[in-house]
């Protein structure tokens, strides 16, 4: 047989254990795992199908090349064929399998991914659109068997098919070994208290029973988490409540009799999901405690951040409680009667708990380290705002500088003209990217205690305030200058440089060159008109789940270049701390588990060193370290 130099690769396997909800990790550990067809193609050769289910054998030397790192291994989804072979590797054929890693780190027990490759990954790098297995067998239909191989042999021409089409545009060498330390992450996993996230589990179902209870003493009915029912028992107390989701009980409660109160709170308790993050734990941890394949490399198409799965670390609600400790302790002992006594609302204590039902194992800690206001520097540095470059480098805080800067007065955090400080942060935190009235009120401002009438003034106080990132500076405007550059190399097929980015068209695509040599990809761009008449650019992407053609301006591409050069931030940073055990990463910040004696300040300076293809950007990283995941 000739050298192999790649081998491209699809599985058909069954597993009783639900993929979808558990991930591929707990899906191959299941004891009845087994692989049902193997499909390859050798140096892009002839595709083969063995049929391990009637018996036939893998041969030696592809067996040999799963575990040979000179040997390029493609899939589509990889992590599953690698997941998947690594566990069919050890059981059925031990002398196979390799792991990689040091001894006390978990990798070893998965194939090295350091010579796999996904074709999903190079699709989502261009920007293209990306796809429970059943047990079929072949005694049940030995046509349908035939028609299932043939499936299993397209998927994998098919694969060959992608890398062929996508040939012109290579996936940079540093992207693969971000993915493989993206893969490392996975296999290692995070550990879960199980018995933490049991005891919250059972607490909440004797929570919800003793709310229900209460609110049928309260109301006299029969079903009170009827919305029929308790809209009519709101009437007999003169309330005509049009709805009662979250806000609509929110805005009753202030007005409330003693009665209605209590039936509204109790209703806001039980509409409360404080458990199912918990039930995803459950379903999710491996034999080893351990929850893996919480993590999607270029997760995000448009800028190439991670996604979260399963649990989703990136969607975990914050902890404000004085008594974190105290309370995990109780909920833990399944001390049910004294959370009743001590708090008025178990759910809200249940959720706050949710982070720190992951812990750092027997003789580590955790160092949560997280950049500070990453995605502020980034567009301050690249737009060349001077006001808020200076105010970084002095170490000040943003959010009173940008009210100083819009109001014209000094504003300090807890001193003169502290009641600005709000309109600064939400200013700062919602206007950005071109975001108005709408998008302040999608933060929260109206919650915050700002009036309707003040909304469009703020917005106009930032612009004004920041005239190089908007609109009001002759030298320089950021998300125009961005507008016009995109217009440009669509209408005329050309390349246009601007504020360090390389704007370009080629082969029906939009690319934009990043500062780290990586890009973001537009697929089919072409000018179109807005629903406002203005001119504008439009290109085929996915939006809400569905493969559709999206429009874009200056200021939401802005956000694109924002987000994926923090993002490639951040991956400069992981590499730089491969050496430690990362087991998680959430927006800007590092989940490391680590040996007790590891510096905490050590870690934030080597995470806060600016990468040397942005220099002068200024960063900073600040953590804390714990033995249970908070948010501090």
């Amino acid at each position: 047989m000739e050298r192999i130099k790649t081998l491209s690769l699809d599985l058909e396997t069954y597993s009783s254990i639900d993929l979808a909800k558990c991930g591929v990790y707990k899906y191959a550990e299941s004891p009845d795992f087994e692989i049902l067809l193997f499909a390859y193609s050798v140096n892009e050769g002839p595709v083969q199908v063995v049929d391990i289910a009637c018996g036939d054998e893998v041969p030696e030397e592809i067996l040999a090349a799963l575990t040979d790192d000179t040997v390029e291994k493609w899939a589509y989804n990889a992590q599953f064929e690698r997941v998947c072979l690594s566990y069919w590797l050890r059981r059925e054929h031990p002398r196979h399998f390799k792991g990689y890693g040091v001894p006390e780190d978990s990798v070893g027990n998965y194939l090295n991914p350091s010579s796999w490759k996904c074709s999903r990954i190079w699709g989502a790098y261009m920007g293209k659109k990306n796809g429970g297995r059943t047990r079929n067998l072949p005694h049940h239909s030995p046509e349908k068997w035939d028609l299932f191989k043939k499936y299993n042999a397209r998927d994998v021409a098919v694969e060959l098919g992608i890398k062929a089409r996508l040939a012109k545009f290579p996936v940079p060498d540093f992207i693969w070994d971000e993915y493989r330390l993206d893969q490392e992450i996975n296999d290692r996993g995070i550990l879960v208290d199980m018995v933490l996230v049991s005891q919250a589990i059972a607490i909440d179902a004797k929570t919800k029973q003793s709310l229900r209870s209460r609110m049928q003493e309260t109301t006299g009915l029969e079903n009170p988490n009827s919305v029929i029912q308790m809209k009519g028992w709101l009437s007999g107390k003169g309330i005509e409540a049009e709805s009662l989701d979250k806000k609509a009980v929110r805005d009753l409660l202030p007005d409330a009799d003693k009665d209605v109160a209590a039936a509204l709170s109790c209703r806001q308790q039980l509409a409360k999901a404080s458990v199912s993050k918990y039930r995803a734990m459950q379903n999710t941890v491996c034999a080893d405690g351990r929850a893996r394949g919480m993590f999607a490399f270029y997760g995000a198409n448009r800028t190439g951040r991670w996604a979260g799965r399963i649990i989703q670390l990136q969607n975990l609600p914050q902890n404000h409680m004085d008594d974190l400790e105290e309370a995990r302790n109780l909920v833990r002992d399944g001390n049910f009667e004294a959370l009743e006594l001590l708090y008025d609302d178990i759910p809200s204590v249940l959720s706050e708990l949710i982070r720190t039902a992951f812990v750092a194992k027997p003789g580590y800690k955790y160092i949560v380290s997280d950049f500070s206001a990453i995605e502020a520097r980034v567009l301050s540095f690249i737009a060349g705002e001077q006001w808020r470059i200076q105010t970084f480098k002095d170490g000040k805080d943003m959010y009173c500088a940008s009210a100083s800067q819009m109001f014209g007065v000094p504003v300090e955090k807890h001193g003169v003209n502290s009641h600005l400080r709000q309109k600064g942060k939400i200013a700062e935190l919602a206007l950005g990217y071109g975001g108005s009235v709408g998008a302040l009120k999608a933060m929260g401002a109206l919650e915050m205690g700002l009036k309707e009438d003040e909304l469009l003034p703020l917005v106009s106080s930032w612009r004004q305030a920041n005239p190089r990132i908007t609109c009001f500076c002759r030298i320089t405007r950021f998300w125009w200058d961005v507008d016009a550059a995109v217009k440009k190399a669509v209408m005329y097929k050309t390349s246009v440089d601007s504020h360090g980015f390389r704007f370009y068209y080629q082969s029906g695509m939009l690319f934009i060159d990043l500062p780290s040599g990586r890009r973001l990809s537009y697929v089919k761009p072409r000018i179109g008109v807005n629903r406002f008449g203005s001119q504008s650019v439009t290109y085929e992407g996915i939006n809400l789940g569905k493969w559709t053609r999206l429009e874009t301006y200056g200021p939401k591409v802005t956000e694109n270049l924002v987000q994926a050069v923090s993002r490639d931030i951040l991956a400069y940073s992981m590499k730089t701390l491969r050496h430690c055990f990362i087991v998680g990463s959430v927006h800007d910040e590092l989940i490391i588990e680590c040996d007790p004696g590891v510096s905490l300040q050590s870690v934030c300076d080597q995470m806060g060193r600016t990468p040397p293809w942005i220099p002068g950007l200024l960063l900073r990283a600040d953590g804390y370290q714990c033995k249970f995941y908070m948010k501090a």
